[in-house]
């Protein structure tokens, strides 16, 4: 297995190693020009999502956790396709590999706050920049108002 410097890889055959990393999908959800993002223990804001269950596909694991997390109505997220990838370092030691989604959320409800997150908060694009969150969420909002402008 792993050692102390790098517990993330697995010794399959000697001298070959592979990255044992868990999955986290998290989605950029478009909802009235606004997107959702939620503050973490962190004190960072992050996009909903979450960890990969076995049984589950990526999009059906990201469109469980913006109900989950949001409240909002998975069969009104439109458009959904993946935006980016990447891995993340949580904090030495601690990685996860993250696969972005983005949608449009076309409902009438309000994303509501969940147990999960600290806060819950609607920004325009113009105002992710300053934010408190790692620079590849950042990114990927970034991709996806691209995308949206065509």
């Amino acid at each position: 297995m792993g050692n102390a410097n790098q517990p993330y890889l697995v010794e399959r055959n000697p001298g070959y190693f592979e990255y044992q990393l868990p999955i986290s999908v998290k989605m950029v959800v478009e909802v009235r020009g606004k997107i959702p993002l939620l503050k973490n223990e962190r004190d960072e804001w992050e996009l909903p999502g979450g960890k990969l269950e076995l049984g589950e596909t990526a999009e059906s694991t990201v469109l469980r956790e913006v109900q989950e997390e949001l409240t909002l109505e998975p069969e009104l997220i439109s458009g959904t396709e993946i935006i980016d990838s990447w891995v993340y370092e949580i904090f030495p030691h601690r990685h996860v590999f993250i696969v972005s989604y983005g949608a449009e959320y076309t409902g009438s409800k309000e994303p509501k706050l969940s147990h999960e997150h600290k806060e819950l908060g609607l920004f325009d694009y113009v105002e992710v920049p300053g934010l408190v969150m790692p620079d590849a969420y950042k990114k990927t909002i970034e991709t996806w108002r691209r995308r949206r402008l065509g």
